[in-house]
């Protein structure tokens, strides 16, 4: 047992990671007592281990591949340099071997390569489900800067499968003379550079299921070349350096991303000691941002950890025990989006954090434990990350991942709301109500219509100031990408369409309150000056109005929590079709591929959408200070909780006011009857001379009724009446007249009975 014990520890000693397929499974190697090379492979979905291939010699084994079927096994490797200088005495021997083995069973073995340069290897897995012997596709990266691809046929012969014509396998050269090259296993992209004069361009070819492959897109990059040895990205695991020196290396690594966008990372020398620079090309926006981070104590050697990784939603710049920067890949715009944790906050859990590298996307391997790892942002730490940030531009950060990456539930808004009815009057530099309803719409909305993404807003913020403390950021404009096929299908065809907007000035594609707000002074200016006029675009533009009423969700349920009243309030009436009708014609204008139904559809939805979020942010507000749900009453005495909520409620309006948005039906009356309540005399006077508290037929008719004839309620009464415009004073002739001669409320309607020496009440406008 003891021999046994110590075997097995032996062998755990030497296991390296040398390989993760596109499918997710692990190659491995290890040694035995006797020191032969052994070759496995780990599959993640049945958590089992499975034997490939043995060598009774000791190797270096350099890369590592198996084909999708696990018929084929590629590996190139270092023989030992005993075995070298043996075999010098009778001739030149090749440092490097690459091989093709038949592993299904084990038999033929064929040499495809014996030089001196390092060989990886990589099999082609653009195929998600295995076929029975189909042709197989393997790429040849030499450190002699060039790329081959082999077809190779397996066929069956009996029980075995065997290569076919394996003396003369077809072979086609993919690259050369590059000086950087990256593999990126998910998509099955080559990515590499060429010298060009002092800089180089960047290109890309993608592989096919039909074993077809192209040439897709070219880059020209503002980086200097000079002196730097040949980088491999994503093609050695196990990290095997066969030099003791090596001339300096380009730190680059190429990201992408299923939501279009495709980023480029790059390492630059320091300047200054004491500082990391580094820079993120976004190439789906035609510009790059230079980081510059001052640090306190650093190694200068430590600037060679700088790790990049793509986590899907940001690109995320690691330098252990430092910081980590999550670089808002998707919206790069605004470095609100940004976070620069430090300290405890700038941990990966469970790492040794200078032994990692990222083979995959959103996964990094722990060199010296063999255990890969799946990064995901904890949404739990993220809250408790909001509820702890004083600073304004974590707080946004922060909602902007919660809202537009992690995603807006039920359960996450709530979450929010309490977290932003705590900070409302805290946050200086922008609007939570705002950011969480416009943010919480997009995320809503962007998948139903392609493109949509990008005629939606995201944020309520046009720019940004406010600068991440030690850190300097400069932007400058670069070449938009040469895309050599047009008619792509996926990533490509989203990057296209980026592009596209960046040419068309992609700030004016997107629907945004500025435009509204100038409809909305026209319409309310016509108002004024034509009084009961109606056009035909107000028409329009109420009936839009009905049908986003129509779907109000509280209004379809008996009970609800907040008394809102569905009164007509003429004036929202109006600003939420004119909303409707807006976006309606934002949208007509840009999605061409889709019909006018459709979209207004779409521009209904939206506005429906964002009323349903209004309501939910004052239910949850009502939750929190336990207000009765019963219809509320003016004839009570105001509580704490109640005179906070009011509060509240004017935060709400402040926001929805500042970005032209339309409020649910009946809010402004419940406002103002809290204003009734919470409000000195003097002062609710002054917050509806302000435009603060509005006076809504609903609300009038609710004062009138429920208030006796005290002096102070009279005096109350006076001031609305005198602060009533003329069509509402006519409107509300009938009833006044009523209250003052003593006219009783009628109990079957729930109305006044109408005096008849007055006319019939003429309607509000």
């Amino acid at each position: 047992m003891l021999i046994v014990s110590d075997n097995l520890l032996e062998s755990l000693e030497t296991l390296q990671t040398v390989n993760i397929e596109r499918n997710g499974n692990v190659i491995f190697t290890w040694k035995d007592v006797c020191r032969h090379t052994s070759i496995g492979l780990y599959d993640p979905n049945s958590q089992t281990n499975e034997h490939l291939y043995t060598f009774e010699k000791d190797l270096h084994v350099i890369s590592c591949s198996v084909n999708n079927e696990k018929t084929l096994l590629a590996l190139s490797f270092l023989q030992s340099t005993n075995e070298v200088r043996a075999d010098l005495l009778l001739q030149p021997v090749s440092k490097c071997l690459t091989l093709l083995i038949e592993i299904c069973p084990v038999n033929n073995v064929k040499v495809l390569k014996a030089v001196d340069s390092h060989i990886r290897v990589q099999f082609l897995y653009p195929v998600a489900e295995a076929h029975v012997f189909p042709e197989s596709c393997l790429l040849l990266i030499s450190e002699d800067k060039y790329v081959e691809k082999f077809d190779i046929r397996v066929v069956k012969a009996g029980h075995a499968a065997v290569i076919e014509n394996s003396s003369r396998l077809p072979k086609t050269k993919i690259a050369d003379d590059f000086i950087w090259i990256q593999w990126d296993t998910l998509e099955q992209r080559l990515f590499y550079i060429v010298p060009k004069g002092s800089s180089g361009v960047l290109n890309c070819v993608q592989f096919y299921p039909d074993k077809s492959f192209t040439l897709i897109l070219e880059v020209l990059l503002d980086i200097p070349l000079a002196d730097t040895g040949l980088k491999l990205v994503s093609l050695e695991c196990g990290c095997y350096q066969g030099q003791e020196t090596e001339p300096q290396l380009l730190n680059l690594q190429v990201f992408t991303s299923e939501k279009g966008w495709m980023c480029i990372c790059h390492s630059i020398a320091p300047i200054n000691p004491g500082e990391v620079t580094y820079s993120v090309f976004f190439l789906h926006k035609g510009y790059s941002k230079t980081y510059t981070v001052a640090l306190e104590r650093m190694d200068p050697l430590q600037v060679k950890d700088l790790l990049f990784l793509n986590l899907d939603y940001y690109v995320a710049v690691f330098l252990p025990g430092h910081f980590l920067h999550l670089v808002n890949a998707q919206f790069p715009d605004l470095m609100s989006g940004d976070f620069f944790l430090t300290g405890e906050d700038a941990k990966i859990n469970g790492l040794h954090e200078s032994t990692i590298v990222s083979p995959l996307k959103s996964a990094v391997l722990d060199l010296s434990t063999g255990s890969l790892f799946t990064l995901e942002i904890n949404k739990q730490a993220l809250l408790q990350f909001l509820w702890k940030s004083k600073l304004d531009g974590e707080r946004l950060a922060t909602l902007h991942c919660l809202l537009l990456h992690v995603g807006s539930t039920a359960e996450l808004e709530t979450e929010i709301i309490k977290w932003i009815s705590e900070n409302v009057s805290t946050c200086f530099t922008f609007d939570p109500i705002q950011e969480f309803i416009i943010a919480s719409l997009y995320w809503r909305m962007c998948p139903e219509v392609s493109n949509l993404d990008k005629l939606l807003p995201y944020t309520s913020l046009v720019d940004w100031k406010e600068l991440i403390p030690e850190v300097t950021c400069t932007t400058h404009f670069m070449s938009l990408p040469v895309l050599k096929v047009q008619n792509c299908k996926g990533f490509w065809e989203k990057l296209i369409s980026s592009l596209e907007c960046v040419k068309f000035a992609e700030s004016h594609l997107r629907f945004n309150s500025k435009m509204l707000g100038r409809e909305w002074e026209k319409l309310r200016l016509h108002k004024r000056t034509e009084g009961k006029r109606i056009t035909t675009y107000m028409t329009t533009v109420l009936e839009y109005a009905e049908k986003v009423f129509s779907n109000f969700s509280p209004w379809s349920t008996e009970e609800r929590l907040v008394p809102l009243f569905q009164d007509e309030d003429y004036e929202q009436q109006l600003l939420t079709g004119l909303m409707v009708a807006q976006l309606k014609d934002h949208l007509t204008r840009h999605l061409q591929c889709v019909g006018k139904r459709r979209i207004e559809e779409i521009a209904v939805d939206y506005v429906s959408k964002l009323l349903d979020l209004t309501y939910r942010i004052m239910e949850n507000i009502w939750k929190k200070y336990n207000l009765d749900s019963w219809v509320f009453s003016l004839g009570r005495r105001s509580t704490s909780n109640e005179i906070l909520v009011f509060h509240f409620m004017c935060r709400m309006l402040h926001a929805a006011s500042g970005m032209c948005l339309p409020l649910p039906p009946g809010f402004r009356t419940l406002q103002t009857g809290l204003g009734v309540r919470c409000l000195p005399l003097c002062t609710l006077l002054l917050y509806i001379d302000q435009g603060v508290l509005h006076l809504t037929e609903m609300c009038v008719l609710k004062l009138l009724k429920e208030l006796d004839n005290t002096e102070m309620n009279k005096k109350l009464k006076l001031g609305i009446l005198t602060r009533l415009s003329e069509v509402t004073s006519a409107s509300l002739l009938w009833l006044l007249v009523s209250v003052m001669t003593g006219l009783h409320w009628g109990r079957s309607s729930g109305r006044p009975s109408r005096c008849p020496l007055l006319p019939h009440r003429p309607p509000l406008q």
